[in-house]
């Protein structure tokens, strides 16, 4: 038990000895070092590339603001209910499509035609439906993410084990309980990508929405910045970002049992 317990002690510190861990911190290195030298090389119009110091003072700035995080939550409460919305709708459409050959071979084409399309080209049509608010935000991520959801439920659906369907048969559970007890927990792993890949287009949606027609949001903030060339609040802003969207995609990768990266 004492020879586990220290294994299990040496096993963090082992982690920093492994090739691509020292491999993802020269990355990082190598890039805030170039980064550096572009600010201060003058290579570019000034301020466009501001300095490290720079930009942490404006992100130490915009998180000590209180007002930072009205909007933070406002941009939370769309992607949440526009995740909810298009992830549920995504769910349904998906197993509908995998379970039925029909549907599939009507419907399912469509999917692949207007999943890559910019989903930009609707927000007109979302402003008309659902107003300036948060309506059409919400609704431009919803659409955003129902694509990808749906198609990865569907494949899934169609990697399910036949014997598995068989034996829900068997014992004649009702649609319910073969979607909750047999469909879902057999393909967990397509489902929780597909909710990966819906919270990145999502965050895109609701995003860009906010920076075409808002007063609120981190999408405005961001705007806000561009307009009044703040380049080290717009960049500090862009790290908010980029780290709640690294938070939420590792959150859901560890609740579905997909995080095999730390693995390597």
């Amino acid at each position: 038990m004492a020879e586990a317990g220290r294994l299990t002690a040496q096993a963090p510190r082992a982690a920093w000895l492994r090739p691509v861990t020292w491999l993802r911190i020269a990355i990082i290195v190598a890039v805030l070092g170039t980064w550096e030298l572009v600010a201060a090389s003058g290579l570019l119009y000034r301020d466009v590339v501001p300095s490290l110091a720079a930009i942490a003072v404006a992100l130490y700035r915009t998180l000590s603001d209180p007002a930072f995080y009205l909007h933070l939550g406002t941009t939370f409460y769309e992607i949440g209910l526009a995740l909810l919305i298009g992830g549920a709708s995504g769910l349904a459409a998906g197993l509908a499509l995998g379970a039925s050959r029909l549907l599939a071979r009507a419907y399912e084409a469509y999917l692949y035609y207007l999943g890559p399309t910019p989903k930009i080209i609707f927000f007109p049509v979302m402003i008309m439906w659902f107003g300036v608010g948060a309506g059409s935000k919400i609704a431009m991520g919803a659409i955003s993410c129902f694509f990808p959801i749906a198609l990865s439920v569907a494949a899934g659906m169609r990697e399910i084990d036949p014997v598995l369907i068989r034996v829900g048969a068997s014992f004649r559970a009702n649609p319910w309980q073969m979607v909750t007890k047999i469909y879902l927990p057999a393909m967990r792993h397509p489902v929780i990508n597909g909710l990966r890949i819906g919270l990145g287009v999502a965050l895109i949606g609701t995003l860009l929405a906010e920076t075409k027609l808002s007063n609120r949001g981190i999408g405005f903030l961001v705007i806000q910045a561009y307009s009044l060339f703040n380049m080290p609040q717009m960049y500090a802003l862009l790290i908010v970002l980029f780290v709640i969207a690294i938070g939420l995609n590792a959150l859901i990768g560890r609740f579905g049992g997909l995080d095999n990266i730390k693995q390597l």
